[in-house]
């Protein structure tokens, strides 16, 4: 299906931050084709969508949820987020678990939401491997919804992990031993990647030589350690949730200990360690703000965080964290500007440096000729007025909400 949207206010959220007051961008083969001033003609072949007077934005990006696997509100659409059987479960999958019929997708559409990463929740220390998906398709099939798996290892430091195994007398019941249990996984997975290379290097050296004899046998293979090799190689981030200061520190130091790509997830008091945090260089998806004092991590909660840690040079994303119902996802961007956030700042934080941050933004958070096809046409500006509607939601092109 090829499609033109008309004579809208086309934010961009491209690198120059172009806003084009009435353009036209042409969809074709799920793609964004190409970003036309509104006197251009259209070419043959194309269904005309008129959006006069509406505003046209980039899909949102929500970094951090658990859509698909399982949803608090909506209990009966399965609870599939944490496989607390062990503190490490790195050979486990959210791309096999992910129900793409979970009526939070669904809202996700309406809420403009067009990409999420989701994953493992936070009761294991190493809970298992990320994936990022589209919140639609025709076919209702997951692998159909996949942008990139596995995209990203979660890990977690706090009360969670501390809380599900301690109570049973298990390591880890502190914070000292969910920091031995991240340490032994992290070096038992390096021991893994070092049986490989000496194989390797053995194997190539019989072949070499030609000598039968000396060629060695290959090693048992371990999904778990292969998947940790992948965060040891920087092939794939580790996203690692941490509230507490002391956390966010341990997490920042043992990252820098096995030298893995790092992203903090919540940091809900990063706002006590901005300026550390900028330093180091390390991305922060910040949230979900926009919930209670549940447990003593979010006694500091507030949606300044973004805002201090904005201020500090430190590049953030917004996000649910599956606490806040998608289709309200606008809600959340809105309650940092209130606490100090531009505008603009805001829309990037759930689009373009979301992309960057989950390492799509070659395919999504902005709209630009060549990217994927995922536009949100609202009534007015979504985060200058809270109460702007979504009109249509394209994904990949197709028209995936469209209000009645």
């Amino acid at each position: 299906m090829k499609f033109a949207i008309t004579k809208g206010k086309i934010i961009t959220v491209n690198e120059n931050e172009e806003i084009i007051e009435s353009g036209t961008i042409l969809i074709k083969d799920g793609k964004i084709e190409s970003i036309l001033d509104g006197t251009a003609q259209i070419p043959e072949g194309y269904e005309e969508i008129d959006v006069k007077g509406k505003v046209v934005l980039p899909g949102f990006i929500d970094t951090h949820t658990h859509q698909g696997l399982f949803d608090g509100s909506i209990g009966w659409a399965g609870f599939d987020g944490n496989e607390m059987t062990n503190p490490a479960t790195p050979y486990v999958r959210a791309l096999d678990a992910i129900n793409p019929e979970d009526p939070g997708l669904v809202e996700a559409r309406i809420g403009g939401v067009t990409t999420i990463q989701t994953g493992p929740g936070s009761g294991n220390v190493i809970g298992g491997t990320d994936t990022i998906i589209k919140t639609y398709c025709k076919s209702n099939i997951v692998d159909d919804l996949i942008v990139k798996t596995p995209s990203s290892m979660k890990a977690a430091l706090g009360e969670n992990p501390k809380n599900v195994y301690g109570t049973d007398k298990k390591l880890p019941s502190t914070r000292m031993g969910i920091a031995a249990v991240f340490r032994k996984t992290f070096v038992d997975a390096q021991n893994y990647a070092k049986k490989w290379q000496e194989y390797e290097r053995k194997k190539a050296k019989a072949e070499e030589t030609n000598d039968i004899e000396k060629m060695p046998s290959e090693p048992e293979r371990d999904l778990g350690k292969e998947a940790l090799v992948k965060v040891l190689n920087r092939e794939i981030p580790l996203n690692l949730h941490a509230h507490q200061l002391n956390d966010i520190i341990n997490g920042i130091r043992l990252a820098e200990e096995f030298n893995i790509d790092l992203m903090l997830i919540h940091a809900t008091e990063g706002h006590k360690a901005a300026e550390y945090i900028a330093k180091k260089g390390i991305p922060v998806s910040v949230g979900p703000s926009l919930v209670g004092f549940e447990k003593v991590e979010l006694r500091n909660i507030s949606f300044k965080t973004p805002v201090i840690l904005w201020k500090a040079g430190v590049q953030i994303s917004i996000q649910s964290d599956s606490f806040t119902r998608l289709r309200y996802f606008q809600i959340l961007p809105c309650m940092a500007i209130k606490e100090g956030l531009p505008v603009n700042e805001a829309l990037k934080a759930i689009t373009i440096n979301a992309a960057k941050m989950i390492k799509v933004e070659d395919r999504l958070g902005s709209i630009e000729p060549g990217k994927d096809a995922d536009i949100v046409v609202w009534t007015e500006h979504p985060l200058e007025n809270f109460y702007a509607e979504n009109q249509i939601t394209f994904i990949n092109g197709e028209i995936a909400y469209k209000k009645k």
